[in-house]
């Protein structure tokens, strides 16, 4: 397959407008760490996207950076390391799930991150990626260059396109630069672990946390088959399921909102352990990651937004076994593993449909994400509406076709 490699956004948009005139579809690479997620594509080239890279604009002062879209997330967090800021959404690491590997650093960039609208545990806490976009710039498939958004948060007004493009999977516009605002890292961070919960009680035990006033920034449940293949040896060793509520801050407050926590969930008993700051960053990142399942890539791995009282009730609809599910968002996103041979989706479609919850299938073998639709339950009108907005953007369909919707 032929490979190309603007170098500016001139070429880019040179390149797309000779493509969308002759009808050539072209698959759209940044690190290349992602291209197993989504619909698999018929495509004539690919568009490297390397040259948009490195950091342009970093205030930590202002709380915001902007770099281009292909700039690697190892050079971004090191940067915000350096001055004890971080991204608060968390962006998930697709390639360990994607590639069946848990070796070398994470290899995927910031425009990828926003591109797939990739957030980790903190999300109903923070926000989802594209909630942290101040600003984008890129080519759409016509061949138009377009900046959206600014540095500040007032300067997105109107119809905003930083949304829009954020989770579109590279189907409507190639992105150049990426401006993002950052936040200061929690000071002291604090896990508590609760040992033996079925999954109903992991449920009550995060409703009853997150509506709490002790400002919870994460809430997992890891079944205890799931919970032996952790990492960190306080959750391997403990030889059950496990239930974790994740506390941040200035370390008088940690300490304050802990013993209040612990005393309103009493009932559930007290925590069997406590993670302090390494044994912490290691297991929310396994979570964030969805390690659990990175030996299990050759089967599909749905990714389930749901209400979140409603997880355990859509796992005995789907009759899922305890090793093939877990729980991030205090139960708002339920990982499930199915059979690598599945052929319908229709009990997933219903079970979805009926509580009002979004499914997304982001990996499995290259028949079943052909065969199989990429994000359900699927509705005539979100897919109408999808269509109208590649047409207005990508007018000739070129770019990643039918990564997201067949024969969109």
């Amino acid at each position: 397959m032929q490979r190309l490699t603007p170098t500016d956004e001139r070429e880019l948009s040179a390149l797309f407008e000779d493509a969308s005139g002759a009808g050539r579809p072209l698959e759209l690479i940044g690190r290349g760490s992602k291209r197993n997620y989504g619909r698999p594509q018929q495509v004539e080239a690919e568009v490297s996207l390397e040259a948009f890279s490195g950091i342009g604009f970093y205030e930590p002062e202002e709380l915001v950076l902007s770099a281009g879209a292909a700039t690697p997330m190892v050079e971004i967090e090191s940067q915000l390391d350096a001055h004890k800021q971080m991204l608060a959404f968390e962006p998930m690491n697709l390639a360990p799930l994607l590639s069946g590997s848990l070796e070398g650093p994470r290899p995927d960039s910031l425009g990828g991150v926003v591109a797939c609208n990739l957030s980790g545990p903190r999300r109903p806490r923070s926000g989802a990626a594209r909630d942290h976009v101040l600003g984008l710039a890129g080519v759409n498939g016509a061949g138009a260059c377009f900046k959206t958004g600014g540095r500040v948060v007032k300067n997105v007004t109107g119809y905003d396109l930083c949304k829009l493009l954020s989770g579109s999977l590279g189907t409507l516009a190639a992105l150049t630069e990426v401006t993002v605002k950052v936040l200061p890292r929690p000071e002291k961070i604090r896990t508590l672990l609760y040992f033996g919960l079925g999954l109903e009680q992991a449920n009550a035990l995060f409703v009853k946390a997150l509506g709490s006033a002790y400002d919870v920034s994460a809430a997992a449940f890891l079944p205890e088959t799931l919970a032996a293949g952790s990492a960190v040896d306080l959750i391997s060793d403990a030889r059950a399921s496990v239930t974790a509520l994740r506390l941040e801050g200035p370390e008088p407050s940690v300490m304050a909102r802990q013993a209040g926590l612990t005393a309103l969930l009493s009932s559930f008993g007290k925590p069997g352990e406590e993670l302090h700051a390494s044994r912490s960053l290691a297991f929310w990142r396994e979570i964030r990651d969805c390690h659990p399942f990175v030996e299990r890539n050759a089967r599909s791995i749905w990714r389930l937004s749901l209400p979140p009282s409603r997880a355990a009730e859509v796992v005995a609809a789907l009759s899922a076994k305890p090793e093939d599910c877990f729980l991030d968002w205090g139960g708002g996103l339920l990982w499930l593993a199915r059979s690598g041979a599945e052929t319908s989706t229709e009990d997933l479609d219903a079970v979805l449909g009926r509580v009002g919850g979004f499914g997304t299938l982001v990996a499995g073998e290259t028949a079943s994400r052909a065969a199989l639709p990429a994000f359900l339950p699927q509705v005539s009108g979100r897919t109408a509406l999808s269509r109208r907005i590649k047409e207005a953007l990508d007018p000739k369909g070129i770019l990643n076709p039918g990564r997201l919707y067949a024969g969109i």
